[in-house]
C-alpha cells in the first residue's frame, strides 16, 4: 500500500510500502519415533579392508520421526562395525531408544534446539544421533516443500562425481575389478589397502597400470600401516599418480607421513568432529578431507564441517560409513549442494547392496549422481522392506 509518512519525509519521491501479512507457523511437535533394522547384503559377496576386516551383510538402522501435523521424516545409520569406528549397529538402536523420550514434543524443524537436546540426554555417540537429525531435515524439507539440496545451499550443476571402492583382494583381482567399474562409468577409485607392505605396493602399481587419463586413484589404508610401513610404501610408489588416504592410526602418525611425501593426502578416520577438523586445517594436515555424515552426528553438523572446508578451500569427499537408499539420498543432497570445485567426490552406497529401502532414490548414471528433486530427502521408504519397528516411542 502507499506510505504517506514516507512521502512526507521524502517529498517528490514515489515511495511504496508493501505490507505482506505474515502468519507464524504453529509449532510442529514430534509425537512418535520408531526404529527399524534392515540387513544389507553386498552384491560382491563381501567387503574387505585393512587389517583383515571384512563384512558380508551390513546392519542398518532406519529411523522414522512422526509429527502432529502428519508429516513424517526418515533417516538411516549403518556403522561399518565396531572394529572400524567407535560405533556399532546395536549401539545405535540402544542410543535411539535412550534419546527418543527426550525428543517427544519438540519441533523437529528446530534443528539446533533438537541437537542440543540430544547432546544433553546422551553425551558423545554422534552416530546415534545422525539418523534422527537426518529424519528431522527430511521433515523440514517436506514442510517447506523444498528438497534438502536447496536448504543445504543450492544445487551446483546438473550432477556430481562418484568414486568406487575397490575391495581388498589380490593385486590382479583389484586391477580387474577397477577395469570393470571403469566400464560402468566410474572415474575415481578408492583402493582398499593396509596389509603387508609388498602386497600393498603391488596393489597400487597393478591398479595404476590400468587407469586411464583423467582417472583418479586413492590408496586408502584405513589406518592399517605402521609409520615405517607407510614411509616405505609412499617411497615405493613415488612415481605413481596416487592419493594417500589415512595411512596410520593416529593423527600425529598421519601428519608425519604427510610431511614425508609429495603425494596428495586425504584424512578420514582422524577427523572425528569440528574440533579435529579445525586442528587439521591449522596444521595443513591434508589436501582432501572425508566428511562422513554419521561421524559428525547428522546433516546439521556435517553441513557446518562442509561450510568450514569451503571457506578454507579444502576439497571434500561427502559420504557416510555405509547405508542404503536413505543414506545415499542424504549424501546426494549434501554433495550436490557443495561447490563443484571443492567436491572431490561422493559415494553411492545403494549400488553396493542388494536391498532397496526406498523408492525414488538417487541412482548412478555413468559414474555420476544427482540429488532427488522432491521435498525433503525426495524418497519414499519401502515400509514392507523395513518391516516391524524394533523401537516405538510415543508421547
Amino acid at each position: 500500500m502507499f506510505d504517506a509518512d514516507a512521502q512526507a519525509r521524502y517529498p517528490g519521491s514515489d515511495v511504496l510500502r508493501l505490507t505482506v501479512p505474515v502468519e507464524e507457523s504453529p509449532n510442529m511437535k514430534i509425537t512418535r519415533i520408531q526404529a527399524y533394522q534392515v540387513d544389507l547384503p553386498l552384491k560382491e559377496g563381501n567387503y574387505s579392508w585393512s587389517g583383515g576386516k571384512s563384512v558380508d551383510v551390513f546392519d542398518s538402522t532406519v529411523v522414522r520421526v512422526e509429527t502432529d501435523e502428519g508429516v513424517a521424516g526418515f533417516g538411516e545409520i549403518t556403522p561399518l562395525g565396531p572394529v572400524y569406528l567407535p560405533s556399532y549397529a546395536s549401539g545405535a538402536r540402544a542410543g535411539i531408544a535412550e534419546l527418543a523420550p527426550a525428543l517427544i514434543g519438540l519441533d523437529p524443524r528446530d534443528l539446533d534446539v533438537l541437537g542440543r537436546a540430544m547432546d544433553a540426554r546422551l553425551k558423545g555417540h554422534p552416530y546415534v544421533k545422525s539418523a534422527i537429525d537426518m529424519a528431522c531435515w527430511d521433515i523440514l524439507g517436506k514442510s517447506t516443500g523444498l528438497p534438502l539440496v536447496t536448504l543445504l545451499g543450492g544445487r551446483n550443476g546438473d550432477d556430481f562425481v562418484l568414486y568406487r571402492a575397490i575391495s581388498k583382494r589380490d593385486p590382479e583381482a583389484m586391477a580387474a575389478n577397477l577395469k570393470g567399474y571403469r566400464d560402468e562409468g566410474y572415474r575415481r577409485f578408492q583402493l582398499k589397502v593396509g596389509s603387508d607392505v609388498e602386497t600393498d605396493i603391488a596393489r597400487i602399481h597393478a591398479c595404476a597400470d590400468v587407469v586411464e587419463p583423467g582417472d583418479i586413484l586413492v590408496a586408502d589404508a584405513n589406518t592399517g600401516w605402521l609409520p615405517h610401513e607407510a614411509a616405505r610404501i609412499v617411497r615405493a610408489v613415488a612415481d605413481r599418480d596416487v592419493y594417500i588416504e589415512q595411512p596410520c592410526r593416529t593423527y600425529e602418525e598421519c601428519l608425519s607421513i604427510r610431511r614425508r611425501t609429495s603425494h596428495p593426502f586425504v584424512m578420514d578416520e582422524s577427523i572425528e568432529d569440528l574440533d579435529s577438523l579445525v586442528r587439521a586445517l591449522r596444521d595443513d594436515a591434508m589436501d582432501i578431507v572425508n566428511i562422513k555424515i554419521g561421524k559428525f552426528g547428522g546433516l546439521t553438523k556435517a553441513r557446518r564441517a562442509r561450510d568450514l572446508c569451503v571457506d578454507r578451500g579444502i576439497a571434500m569427499t561427502i559420504e557416510d560409513a555405509w547405508g542404503s537408499d536413505i543414506v545415499t539420498a542424504a549424501i546426494a543432497h549434501l554433495a550436490h549442494s557443495t561447490p563443484t570445485d571443492l567436491l572431490f567426490t561422493a559415494t553411492d552406497f545403494n549400488s553396493y547392496v542388494t536391498v532397496s529401502t526406498a523408492e525414488n532414490a538417487p541412482a548412478r548414471q555413468n559414474g555420476r549422481m544427482s540429488a532427488p528433486a522432491g521435498p525433503g530427502l525426495g524418497i519414499e521408504p519401502r515400509m514392507d522392506v523395513l518391516g516391524a519397528a524394533l523401537i516405538d516411542t510415543t508421547g
